[in-house]
């Protein structure tokens, strides 16, 4: 009954109010689901623990990786399958997003590897419940979060992000990054009534406040601190430019994070500041919204840009302009329907030149790694912000 419903949903009775008239919203979804089936006549037809990770510049065909537990981007191909199942209504697709996102269960049955359990289960696991209503899905979901929170330390008050890097520190690492595994936590609590959950995620969303931001609303990438008592020892950067630098995806992580703490909290705290930081961000940004991998690059304008931290932004700053009344709410939209449109014009479209959505991320530039490259979490963030503004157009929740 529910895959009936929402195939009505998906193939026009609500999503564009008039099969006459597709907004230029429907138009780009419908241009990432073509992109989605080039991508998938390049992945093996029977192997669904082979994802797509990147596209070098000048190539055409995905690299992939193997799904393993160090792997972090793992949950994006199967998020992105999911949303473009959500667009069509596709029984392919279903199938497709199905299989893909059945391979990560594993990571529910064993110890955390590091934090990024919220990145590769909720984008897949997560997107799959909520179109389905799966109860193995629900299921999942739970057990992965009872493995995140091994991962957090009382006297630090955060989760650790990574733990094999810890000695290299010299302490308990809590990286940007981190933030979006706490929608997998509060999502988990409303689900099952258990606070721990949400304790521990508002926990980290208010040490991290604390520590990974400096008085300006920039943040640090990383934030250091004692093992033995907790104490915060020092601010860092692990892919950014410099230690005291605006990295610019760690602070979309920040924008994209305070947002959803809000979401289900509704804890004023957590939006104004989502405000703030976004608005340090806005600023900062060149004319056609999508900033230079880091902001203090002093090869600015020659710097690469980062088509994957506009992604995210856009995507958080729509749901954030819900949130904001008056004039606040509006600029917030008209911030990301400009990053949007920047992000589908030629300059960034991958369009025939490769099957990505996007063009022109950076991954880790102080590694040499992924620099002007498609990335598969920027094709996620880019189709993720497409459908919640096709939402907004229609009149309906975000999220």
């Amino acid at each position: 009954m529910v895959k009936t419903i929402f195939k009505l949903l998906a193939c026009g009775v609500l999503l564009a109010g008039c099969a006459e008239h597709r907004s230029v919203t429907n138009e780009s979804l419908d241009y990432c689901v073509k992109q989605v089936e080039r991508t998938l006549e390049q992945l093996p037809a029977d192997d669904y623990n082979v994802v797509p990770r990147n596209i070098a510049p000048g190539e055409s065909v995905w690299n992939t990786r193997r799904v393993c537990k160090e792997e972090w981007t793992e949950g994006f191909w199967s998020g992105i399958l999911w949303y473009a199942y959500e667009h069509t209504g596709s029984d392919v697709l279903l199938e497709k997003a199905q299989r893909y996102t059945e391979q990560l269960k594993f990571l529910s049955e064993i110890p955390a590897y590091d934090h990024d359990l919220g990145f590769i289960v909720f984008t897949s696991y997560g997107n799959g419940y909520r179109l389905t209503g799966d109860e193995r899905y629900r299921d999942v979901i739970i057990n992965t979060s009872e493995r995140l929170i091994e991962l957090f330390n009382p006297k630090v008050g955060t989760i650790l992000s990574w733990p094999r890097e810890v000695a290299a520190f010299n302490g308990h690492n809590t990286i940007m990054d981190n933030l979006i595994n706490l929608e997998m936590l509060f999502w988990t609590a409303e689900q099952t009534g258990d606070k721990r959950f949400s304790d521990i995620a508002r926990t980290h969303a208010d040490t991290t406040m604390r520590y990974n931001f400096r008085e300006d609303g920039t943040s640090y990438h990383v934030a250091v601190y004692s093992e033995q008592d907790g104490s915060f020892i020092r601010g860092c950067t692990h892919q950014g430019y410099a230690d005291d630098s605006m990295w610019a995806r760690g602070q979309a992580w920040g924008i994209y994070g305070y947002t959803m703490c809000y979401r289900f909290t509704k804890d004023e705290r957590y939006r104004d500041f989502a405000e703030r930081i976004a608005n340090v961000y806005i600023d900062a940004l060149p004319e056609d919204g999508i900033p230079y991998w880091d902001f203090n690059d002093p090869r600015i304008p020659a710097a690469p840009r980062d088509a994957s931290a506009a992604a995210v932004v856009a995507s958080a700053l729509l749901e954030l302009s819900t949130y904001c009344e008056g004039e606040s709410g509006e600029y917030y939209r008209k911030q990301a329907e400009r990053m949007i449109e920047s992000l589908g014009s030629d300059a960034y479209r991958s369009g025939e030149v490769a099957p990505s959505f996007v063009l022109h991320s950076t991954g880790h530039h102080p590694a040499g790694s992924e620099i002007d490259y498609s990335i598969i979490y920027a094709d996620y963030y880019y189709i993720e912000a497409l459908h919640r503004l096709a939402r907004l157009e229609r009149g309906v929740p975000v999220v």
